[in-house]
């Protein structure tokens, strides 16, 4: 592949992926406005969220063995096609019913697309440092996305219609498909095509929609009732037959033993943290800052652009860190400062200023641009008949490690603020009183992270080692 080619790769599986994961959180802005046009009912109306999360947390893994089979390039323009053909139908829906199929319909392009990205750039850049550099651009484009999703759904839905959070994409979507569809050339898989993996593949899905189901739903139905207890009991039962069908089928989808890898386990259980931290913090300072410090949705959407900004010149320079420092120091340390960047927030009051909100989220932004070098650590340990597979787990450990981070985070949030109101506080100090107490909580776990990220990423594989990624493979 030549460098023109090469850098259109990246910019299509960049672009891709800014689509997949803008999708996670631009609609939750436009929520009331849809549910006013299309008479969505309060429960129902959740469902324009939870459809994409499920099907995407769902169908990754599967996504990821595909590619590993089939080939990264083709499911990768299939699943980017359908993400753009069902923006489309969300976007032109008429009945609640059509809005959610288009979103279920985009996860399933999404869990399509995700984990071949990364694949797809393992394969591009064979060289470390370019694939280091490489991946910071994917993990920038990745954050941005996460940043402006708020303010872009805003945007559109105040100025436009609430269609247009979705129509954004096609234009976007047809251009990354024909980009891709010239500058994408991988070397199609040497030998036979391994049988996909059905038992597998059916116990893993089933685990990981019990699971996503359950963080979803559990707040609403109540953590103890019976579908969420036997949802959580299910995916415990289904991850265990998963993890026994692996170690005895001759064509595993995942290879057990590579979480035993201590750069690739220790790797997963980083980015986990890395996840639960940060995807809580972004929902619930979202919260904060709208109905505590009484911003609008613009203005909270804009408060996140400067972080943004700041992880994506992390992204630019985490390889150079990594190569300066070693990739254990200086993820450890962007781990540490995302702690502290946490900490911090939880010292705001219910009186802060624009100003006073910027110092912790620009320390936050600093320390997410930095971890970028986990990833591309991790990718350098992924032997290649896995790396679908295996960047499949590593998204679907981000997006599970960030549904259940707002699970918790919310969970003790709402703890601390019932039990301040029922002491008589106002919904305000309520309100400030769990979120410092939640906040709290996500800066001594990713602190923990920090911990292990110093462990676990001393570990290199040797040049010579079979398990390196080769794009001959």
């Amino acid at each position: 592949m030549n460098s023109a080619r090469r850098r259109c790769t990246l910019i299509a599986v960049s672009l891709a992926t800014f689509m997949a994961y803008l999708d996670n959180n631009i609609v939750n802005v436009a929520l009331p406005s849809i549910q006013e046009d299309l008479r969505f009912s309060a429960s129902g109306l959740e469902w324009v969220v939870s459809a994409y999360i499920l099907v995407f947390g769902t169908f990754l893994l599967f996504g990821g063995r595909l590619g590993d089979i089939h080939g990264w390039r083709p499911l990768f323009l299939i699943g980017l096609g359908l993400f753009t053909v069902s923006s489309l139908v969300a976007g032109l829906a008429a009945s609640p019913g059509m809005l959610v199929a288009g979103r279920a319909c985009q996860g399933l392009g999404a869990a399509a697309v995700t984990p071949t990205t990364l694949a797809i750039i393992s394969a591009a850049y064979p060289d470390e440092r370019q694939r280091a550099n490489a991946v910071g651009v994917w993990n920038a484009v990745g954050a941005l996305a996460l940043a402006v999703g708020p303010l872009l759904g805003g945007v559109l839905s105040q100025h436009l219609s609430w269609g247009w959070i979705f129509f954004v994409n096609v234009p976007v979507g047809v251009a990354t498909l024909a980009l891709g569809a010239w500058a994408i050339r991988l070397p199609k898989p040497a030998g036979r095509k391994p049988p996909l993996d059905v038992a597998g593949t059916l116990a893993s899905g089933g685990a990981l929609f019990a699971l996503t189901f359950s963080l979803i739903e559990g707040h609403d139905s109540g953590w103890g009732s019976p579908a969420i207890v036997g949802g959580f009991v299910a995916a415990a039962l289904l991850a265990a037959v998963f993890a026994v069908v692996e170690t005895r089928v001759a064509h595993p989808m995942l290879n057990i033993g590579l979480l035993g890898e201590r750069v690739f386990g220790g790797g997963v259980a980083t980015m986990f943290i890395w996840a639960f931290g940060l995807f809580g913090i972004f929902f619930f300072t979202s919260l904060y800052l709208q109905d505590v410090l009484r911003f609008s949705p613009t203005e909270a959407g804009l408060a996140f652009v400067p972080m943004a900004v700041l992880m994506i010149a992390g992204s630019v320079l985490s390889g150079w860190a990594a190569a300066r420092f070693g990739a254990h120091r200086s993820v450890s340390g962007a781990m540490a400062l995302i702690a502290a960047g946490i900490a911090g927030a939880a010292l705001l009051d219910a009186n802060a200023t624009f100003a006073e909100v910027m110092p912790p989220l620009l320390v936050i932004g600093i320390g997410g641009g930095f971890t970028t070098s986990l990833t591309a650590t991790v990718l350098a340990a992924m032997p290649g008949r896995q790396a679908g597979v295996a960047t499949a787990v590593f998204s679907t450990v981000r997006q599970i490690g960030g549904l259940l981070g707002v699970t918790v985070i919310g969970a003790v949030l709402t703890a601390r603020q019932t039990a301040e109101a029922h002491r008589g506080a106002l919904f305000r100090e309520a309100f400030l009183s769990g979120y410092h107490q939640a906040l709290l909580v996500a800066a001594v776990l990713v602190a923990v992270g920090a911990v292990i990220a110093n462990f676990a990423l001393r570990a290199r594989l040797p040049e010579n080692d079979p398990r390196q990624f080769s794009t001959e493979d």
